[in-house]
């Protein structure tokens, strides 16, 4: 039984390690295949860049000659080896085709308009339309395409067809360049050239294209070596364009392997799975680009050794525990067999001594006999026997004591048990188990510790009963011991699991309340406060996503080490749960607590910690709570701790706050806040006011911003400051703001239906509506279900919401704007955008934020930032609004600055929709500019 169980245990260990093998062998691999997709991904992007960098050239000057093409072409070619050459094609009508053969002509003399056909260069056929290549760079290696008309290239005229209709920049099929020594597969991505944009807004004439001739496989590899990734092991690559692995279609392969299709595992290797692979898609210059990556083959013990050291070790340990109970089970019967005969001989004794004299002496012969065999069968045993006289000292002890106790038999002999074991005397069970031996009585299992020979403290365990003659007379007792040192050490651990943290080894829930309780008593005791201190981690989710559940659980070992080395003995640190440690400091006399106590730990909890290969820096938010301050009760302290954390937390992380009663309002506060929010939809609790937003040089409402009122039954008008963040934390704001987004169209349709104006109405978005994935489809519904036109429609974002992460957030701006709904970044200048970023968002309005406003006319830092946001908005053919609006001074001083619109208070404060429709019918405005407002900054 103990080998087929060993060997169904081992295989099962076997198949479990192996396939947590290859798990995480998948798991590394689909790692490594996203890092080089996003690689190729931001590189694509950076790729297609080069061109709109190029295209806003032709934007931003004007008329481009050929000396500015070259110079503002050249550093680019130098920067990006992939690049095979820049162009410009531009559009000739048949009617200046003479003209501008006579400009090619000084650059090259006979040089006419050309066209390919049948692979070779002719003078083009007579046509309404050319796209001549009119700039080249560079120039060298590329002659044979100056002049060259592309327009009966269908790759190219496809993509530029689809250019056009989006303006974005588009790439071509595949093709392979002549000029080139080794061929290679090359691309093209064009973008249309327009003349300058109209007044009346409109897109001016199509004046051609840019273009950049790209090599795939050059860029392919610059890609990669720039993250790093071209020279790693086990991995091989392969690009195409298109959504199929077309060897017609192949960009780029790192190797044979990277085309070949994966190998299944043989069939004694199938619970290991198929060979690894991905397929991953990128859409980038209008087009679909497919990345493979395999798996390179490698030998399956160095991917599996573990699971073969799992079953050899098995295998090895069944044996061993196979050939150990067989010898047990051999011993056990020997002593059985050795029992029965000395039963059986006694009594075959005892029927003898009835006989005569020489049956008593065979008798006391057998009965040594049988002494002596008794003693073997206890040597065999993990016991050992002992005799004590009358007066309880030892007189006999088996050897056994000396090999399984660790104690000399004659370091006992003529001893009583507590001159052996001093602690019998002043102990509590020393005194009650010497009562018991004067009061003659047997003992089981007593239990106590006691330093051996070698000065190593053991436990032990003896049974005795008292031993009397035939007349009843006391003679002492006789018994056994046994060491149980083994198991008293197996309870302690389990004890200590059972109370202690098992990453850190800190104390966990259950041991800190019982030190909490200690704490308590001695406080209650010495009349010396005790603070307990709740510290959470204020990046630790960081280092988990970023790094990894492992990276977390050693920074969680090193803040526990900190803390243990950064306080007395007598006090006490525990992991509470997560990222949450408590502190339970008491005071002692000549030893105050103080809150430089609390800034040494949240110094040593700040020291830098290592990760691998990177640094990172922890800081932790505290909260504090004393005892027996504001009449808290001891089970109560941890939770006020709890209170001033989370307080710490909102006055900005990195930080302490002592437990005040005026927090737990606070908190209950933020509960009924939030208890209430819940029902807040469902009982139609919301409403919105709108606040006017007026153009100043007309004085005319052109548009309103819609905010969120709270009307509740008990609370009566609760502030947004009270319940958005509430919301925001809990989720809640995604169904409040898409509730606030359909109301504000709806009104907006009715009151233009009425016959109060096309107005635009501002509606703000919150972080977690921006993140969600059905933004874009469930704003397209509002629009479609209210009827209301796009281009009525403003979307306020703030600066923070799109920072953490510029990629997606372009891409999601894009598709917002695709809408034809108008953009706006709310509370501008208040954040930390760069300017380079922001030339990237398809944003309509700037609004200056009412911080910059309040104090600007009055020789403050404010005037010039304002000036400076408004001429950067210009700059970028951005509107402003100013926000904050309130006295005439600083409406006089935005007009002069050239600002557009304004809202605040100057004119009107938010309005229900009812006060609102009124103003708009009664057609109020602000007086329109005068000569004197545009003087006041002079």
């Amino acid at each position: 039984m103990t080998l087929a169980g060993g060997l169904v245990t081992t295989l099962v260990l076997f198949a479990g390690v192996g396939r947590l093998e290859n798990d995480n062998l998948s798991l590394l691999f689909a790692q490594r295949a996203d890092l080089r997709v996003a690689a190729l991904r931001q590189g694509f992007e950076e790729a297609v860049e080069v061109l709109t960098v190029t295209h806003t050239l032709f934007d931003t000057i004007g008329p481009v000659t050929r000396a500015q093409y070259h110079d503002f072409t050249l550093p680019l070619l130098a920067r990006h080896p992939f690049i095979q050459a820049f162009n410009f094609r531009r559009l000739v009508s048949n009617a200046d085709r003479s003209g501008v053969e006579a400009g090619l002509a000084q650059l090259r003399p006979g040089l006419v308009i050309t066209e390919m056909v049948d692979g070779k260069l002719v003078p083009a056929a007579s046509k309404n339309q050319y796209r001549v290549v009119d700039y080249i760079e560079p120039f060298e290696g590329n002659e044979a395409a100056l002049g060259l008309d592309i327009s009966n290239n269908a790759a190219v005229m496809d993509a530029l067809r689809q250019a056009e209709a989006s303006g974005r920049p588009t790439a071509t099929r595949l093709f392979r360049l002549a000029q080139n020594r080794v061929p290679e597969p090359s691309f093209s991505v064009v973008m249309p050239v327009y003349a300058r944009t109209r007044p009346d807004g409109s897109r001016g004439a199509l004046l051609g294209e840019t273009a950049v001739i790209m090599r795939g496989r050059t860029l392919v590899e610059s890609i990669l070596a720039r993250a790093g990734h071209r020279t790693a092991t086990g991995i091989a690559l392969a690009v195409y364009s298109g959504d199929r692995p077309d060897p017609a279609a192949l960009v780029y392969a790192s190797n044979r392997h990277a085309l070949a299709a994966p190998e299944r595992a043989p069939w004694y290797l199938a619970q290991w799975g198929p060979q690894r692979s991905a397929a991953r898609t990128l859409v980038v210059a209008e087009r679909t680009w497919l990345v493979t990556v395999n798996a390179m083959p490698r030998p399956f013990l160095a991917d599996h050794f573990g699971s073969l050291l799992v079953l050899l070790g098995g295998l090895l340990c069944t044996l061993i525990s196979t050939a150990f109970v067989q010898l047990t089970m051999q011993r056990t019967r020997r002593v059985n067999r050795v029992v029965e005969e000395r039963t059986a001989d006694l009594k075959s004794i005892n029927a003898r001594l009835l006989d005569d004299v020489s049956a008593r002496r065979r008798t006391e012969k057998a009965l040594q006999e049988s002494e002596q065999r008794f003693r073997q069968l206890v040597a065999m045993s993990s016991d050992w026997y002992w005799e004590q006289d009358a007066r309880l000292r030892f007189t006999s002890v088996t050897g056994g004591l000396s090999a399984k106790g660790g104690i000399r038999v004659e370091s006992l002999l003529g001893k009583t048990l507590w001159q052996r074991v001093p602690a019998m005397l002043t102990t509590e069970w020393g005194q009650r188990h010497i009562a018991q031996l004067e009061a003659r009585q047997p003992f089981l299992d007593l239990e106590y510790e006691a330093l051996d020979d070698a000065g190593v403290r053991r436990w032990y365990a003896i049974n005795g009963e008292p031993i009397f003659d035939e007349l009843g007379n006391f003679l002492g007792y006789r018994g056994t011991g046994s060491d149980i040192t083994e198991r008293k050490q197996a309870e302690h651990r389990v004890h200590h699991v059972a109370q202690h943290d098992a990453l850190t080894g800190l104390p966990n829930r259950s041991l800190l309340q019982d030190r909490l309780g200690q704490a308590v008593a001695y406080a209650n005791r010495t009349a010396m406060p005790v603070w307990v201190m709740l510290l959470d981690l204020d990046r630790f989710k960081f280092v988990n996503d970023s790094m990894g559940h492992k990276a977390g659980d050693v920074l969680l070992m090193t803040i526990a080490a900190r803390l243990r080395s950064a306080l007395r003995d007598t006090d006490t640190v525990a992991r509470l749960s997560g990222d949450e440690f408590v502190v339970i400091l008491s005071e002692h006399p000549g030893q105050p607590l103080t809150a430089e106590i609390v800034q040494r730990l949240m110094d040593a909890v700040a020291r830098p910690v290592m990760l691998g290969t990177h640094e990172f820096f922890v800081t932790c938010s505290v909260g504090v709570a004393t005892y027996p301050h504001h009449l808290a009760e001891p089970d109560t302290l941890i939770e006020h701790a709890d209170i001033a954390m989370y307080r710490a937390k909102k006055l900005g992380r990195n930080n302490f706050q002592f437990y005040t009663p005026a927090m737990n309002e606070e908190a209950l506060e933020r509960v009924r806040i939030e208890s209430a929010l819940r029902n807040a939809l469902e009982r139609n609790e919301f409403v919105l006011h709108y606040q006017p937003q007026v153009h100043l040089g007309s004085g005319a409402i052109v548009g309103m911003e819609a905010l969120i009122r709270w009307r509740h039954p008990e609370l009566g008008m609760v502030a947004p400051i009270r319940f958005i963040g509430v919301a925001e934390e809990t989720g809640l704001i995604v169904p409040i703001g898409a509730w606030v987004m359909r109301t504000a169209c709806a009104q907006n349709k009715a009151w233009q239906d009425a016959g109060l104006g096309n107005l635009r109405v501002a509606v703000n978005l919150s972080a977690r509506q921006f993140g969600a994935i059905d933004l874009v489809p469930s704003l397209e519904a509002v629009l479609a279900d209210t009827g209301l036109t796009p281009a009525c429609l403003e979307i306020e974002l703030t600066e923070s919401l799109f920072m953490s992460d510029i990629t997606p957030a372009v891409e999601t701006l894009h598709r917002i704007k695709a809408l034809g709904v108008n953009l706006s970044i709310d509370d501008f200048g208040t954040g930390y955008s760069s300017l380079s970023y922001l030339s990237r968002f398809p944003i309509d309005v700037l609004k200056i934020d009412r911080s910059f406003v309040s104090d600007i006319g009055q020789d403050g830092p404010e005037s010039p930032i304002v000036a400076s946001i408004i001429t950067l908005a210009h700059n970028l053919k951005l509107a402003v609004i100013a926000e904050g609006v309130e006295t005439l001074a600083q409406l006089d001083y935005l007009r002069a600055l050239g600002c557009d619109e304004m809202q605040g208070y100057y004119f009107s404060r938010p309005l229900p929709a009812d006060e609102f429709e009124q103003l708009l019918r009664q057609g109020r405005h602000l007086p329109p500019a005068t000569l004197r407002d545009l003087d006041v900054v002079a």
